[in-house]
C-alpha cells in the first residue's frame, strides 16, 4: 500500500490557487523530494497527502486507495515536521508511543514498538529524557522516531532539518539515507528548499514553482541536463547564457561555441546556454570565454573568479590558485562542449 499518486490535485485558498493541476505518483519504497521556493506549492502538496489539506479538485491516492477524503488518522502515514512538534511535558518514550496510543494500538504491543523506533534512530540510551535535555538532532531523531513508530507505508517530512546548524544537518542526512536502506518499502516524500539535501537524499526530485511543477528527474538528470532556466538555476548553480543557435553549434557574443543544438531548434533560433561554473577552467582551450574580472572570491578548496564576458557576468569555479588574478585582470575559460546544455530560450541569468 506504499506509493504516492497526486491526480490533478489542485488547493485553493479563498480564490488563490496554491496548488495548481499536480499531476506526480511516488513509487513503491522511492524518496521523493519536494524542491522549490518559498510559495512554490511543495509543503501544501505534501499537507494534501496528510489530510490536512482538502483539494478543490483532483484525487489523492497512497497505494491504490483513493485518501482524498479520509482524515489524516486514516491515511497510514507518518510526519516529521521542522519544529519537530515534540511535547515537552513527556519523556521521549512517551512522545514516541503518542502516535500509537492515538491510533489505539493494541497496548501490549506499545513498549516493543517504541523500542525498535528508538534502536532504528539510535535514541535509545535517551528514552527517559525530556525534550529540553536533548540537542535539536536528538529530538529531530525523536521525532522522526514517533514518526516511524505506527510504521507508515509513507513517512511525509517537511523541511525536517532546516533548524539543524551545517553539521548535524550532515549527519541526519546520512542518518536518513541509513533509514531509507533499512525500510525499503516506506515512500518518502521530503519538502526541502535545500538542493543538497535534495540531490543527496532522493531518487527523484520534484522542482516546483508558483504552485505548479516544473520539472521532474533524478538528481543527476536535472544537475547535468536540466529542461528550464529555473531548474538549472534552482538545482545547482548555472551560468545561463543568451546565444543563437547555428549549424552545429552556437554563437554567444560573437564566439562561435561547439556545443548539441538545443532540441529542435533551427540555425538562428535564441536559446539559453547553461553550463556550471565547477565546469569552466582558467585558460584557452575548446569554447575559450575571454573577459575581465570583476571579483575574486576565496572558498577554500577553489576560488570563485567572477569575469564580465561581453557584458554577461560568468562564474567560475577553480582549484585554490596560489596568486588569483585580481580584479580587473583580462581572462580566458574555455568548457568541454559535452559538458554544456542549451536550453529553450527565457530571460538568462548574466
Amino acid at each position: 500500500m506504499s506509493g504516492i499518486t497526486f491526480e490533478n490535485v489542485t488547493v485553493a485558498y479563498g480564490g488563490t490557487v496554491v496548488l495548481d493541476a499536480l499531476d506526480l505518483t511516488v513509487g513503491p519504497g522511492e524518496v521523493m523530494a519536494l524542491l522549490g521556493p518559498s510559495g512554490s506549492g511543495k509543503t501544501t502538496a505534501l499537507r494534501a497527502v496528510a489530510g490536512f489539506v482538502q483539494p478543490a479538485s483532483g484525487r489523492v491516492l497512497i497505494g491504490d486507495r483513493d485518501v482524498t477524503a479520509l482524515p489524516p488518522h486514516r491515511r497510514g502515514v507518518g510526519m516529521v515536521v521542522q519544529q519537530y512538534a515534540l511535547f515537552p511535558h513527556m519523556r521521549v518514550d512517551a512522545n514516541v508511543a503518542f502516535g500509537l496510543k492515538a491510533r489505539k494500538a493494541p497496548r501490549a504491543g506499545i513498549a516493543a514498538r517504541v523500542a525498535e523506533a528508538l534502536e532504528m534512530t539510535g535514541m535509545t540510551a535517551y528514552a527517559k529524557r525530556y525534550p529540553r535535555e536533548l540537542s535539536g538532532g536528538q529530538q529531530q531523531r525523536v521525532a522522526i522516531a514517533r514518526a516511524l513508530a505506527v510504521r507508515p507505508n509513507v513517512l511525509l517530512l517537511d523541511e525536517p532539518l532546516s533548524a539543524l546548524d551545517a553539521q548535524l544537518r550532515s549527519g541526519m542526512l546520512a542518518e536518513l539515507a541509513r533509514l531509507h536502506r533499512e525500510l525499503p518499502d516506506v515512500s518518502m516524500l521530503y519538502v526541502t528548499h535545500d538542493q543538497v539535501e535534495a540531490l543527496t537524499l532522493a531518487d527523484r526530485v520534484a522542482v516546483m514553482d508558483s504552485a505548479r511543477l516544473q520539472d521532474c528527474g533524478t538528481p543527476h538528470d536535472l544537475y547535468r541536463r536540466p529542461r528550464t532556466e529555473f531548474t538549472a538555476s534552482f538545482v545547482g548553480d548555472a551560468n545561463l547564457l543568451p546565444v543563437t543557435v547555428r549549424e552545429g553549434g552556437a554563437d554567444f557574443a560573437g564566439t562561435r561555441l561547439d556545443v548539441n543544438p538545443a532540441g529542435n531548434a533551427a540555425p538562428g533560433a535564441s536559446a539559453t546556454l547553461c553550463v556550471r561554473p565547477h565546469l569552466l577552467a582558467l585558460g584557452a582551450g575548446p569554447n575559450t570565454l575571454r573577459g575581465t574580472v570583476t571579483d575574486v572570491q576565496w572558498r577554500g578548496a577553489t576560488h570563485r573568479l567572477h569575469v564580465d564576458v561581453a557584458g554577461h557576468r560568468v562564474k567560475a569555479d577553480v582549484r585554490e590558485l596560489r596568486e588569483p588574478p585580481a580584479p580587473g585582470a583580462e581572462v580566458s575559460l574555455h568548457f568541454a562542449g559535452e559538458d554544456a546544455v542549451l536550453l529553450p530560450a527565457g530571460v538568462a541569468r548574466g
